[in-house]
């Protein structure tokens, strides 16, 4: 089939929805099928459209529904989809109702829609490759957040977090990622100065991002909206255990029982959770343990193998 996959953002953001497009063309491609990859829609005929984000990608979306209107049209939801447009953007709900297929990437993502919307969604899991372990270093307990500085990543909370760790603490936790806002910069070189134990490596590679991941301890994710990070995909993949705030999307991924999740927004408690990785192997285990079973859900062949069912629904009768 010849596909338009439309994402809001391009290869120079990096971003997680940037990555998602990418990976989906490259399985969609290996089973056969003509992927062109755009931010917008330019108007050539395809047989169906796969698009990322309701409320960024609706003019593309609309567009194809009014030319092609029996034609298959796929649209994966994002965190900000899931968790606020949707509930208030008269766009987004409406790429929801043009939609013949919705996409989430968690298992939670279901919730937030309604029962005839629910109806149509599948579950498709990002993924990532194994990463192989590099040594860890010696004298320190290497913490990463990943991901750009932006409201909804909540992305000072682990650098408030170090403010609680005992004095006998080896964590250092680095942050990878650039600001979006002269305001988040300001903030983050500020904490930087404030705080010893944290440190900003600012906008990086994803192979710098893969290779600090590989050597890592640990990773926190602090969201207050996610969708489904990738990042924990990759963490998972190179055997870091998750801190993960205690939210929809963050226990879609890893699970209602897994035993690294902080209340969202309660640095002290990721302290404590920091702590307790560092220094109670019991609990390092535990948290490594839940991460391999979830670690089973999101390998690149689950991945393409669920992303090419949906899309195969749809080839022997496009209408």
């Amino acid at each position: 089939m010849r596909i338009a996959l439309i994402t809001p953002y391009g290869r120079e953001h990096r971003n997680g929805n940037w990555h998602t497009a990418s990976r989906w063309a490259r399985f969609l491609r290996e089973a056969g099928h003509t992927v062109r990859t755009q931010v917008e829609w330019d108007g050539r005929p395809a047989e169906l459209m796969l698009a990322l984000h309701a409320r960024r990608s609706f003019a593309s979306i609309r567009a194809f529904a009014e030319r092609f209107p029996t034609r298959p049209l796929l649209l994966a939801l994002t965190g900000t989809d899931l968790y606020r447009d949707i509930h208030e953007d008269a766009d987004a709900q409406q790429a929801l109702e043009l939609a013949h297929r919705l996409i989430v990437l968690q298992d939670r993502g279901p919730d937030e829609l309604a029962t005839h919307l629910a109806a149509k969604t599948r579950v498709i899991y990002q993924s990532s490759p194994d990463i192989a372990r590099r040594s860890t270093p010696a004298n320190t307990f290497e913490v990463l957040v990943i991901g750009h500085l932006r409201t909804e990543k909540d992305p000072f909370r682990a650098a408030l977090a170090t403010n609680y760790l005992p004095d006998s603490s080896r964590i250092q936790v680095t942050h990878l990622g650039g600001a979006l806002s002269e305001d988040m910069a300001e903030t983050a070189e500020l904490a930087q100065n404030k705080l010893p134990r944290w440190h900003w490596a600012g906008d990086v590679s994803h192979q710098t991002v893969l290779r600090r991941l590989s050597r890592a301890h640990l990773l926190v994710i602090s969201s207050v909206m996610e969708g489904g990070a990738n990042v924990i995909c990759e963490a998972l993949a190179a055997g870091v255990p998750v801190l993960a705030s205690h939210m929809s999307g963050n226990i879609g991924m890893l699970g209602q029982d897994y035993p690294g999740y902080f209340p969202v927004g309660d640095e002290r408690q990721l302290a404590r959770l920091m702590t307790m990785a560092e220094s109670d192997p019991a609990f390092y285990a535990d948290l490594l343990d839940h991460a391999a079973t979830r670690r089973s859900l999101m390998r690149p062949e689950q991945e393409a193998s669920r992303l090419r069912q949906v899309v195969a629904e749809f080839e022997q009768n496009p209408a």
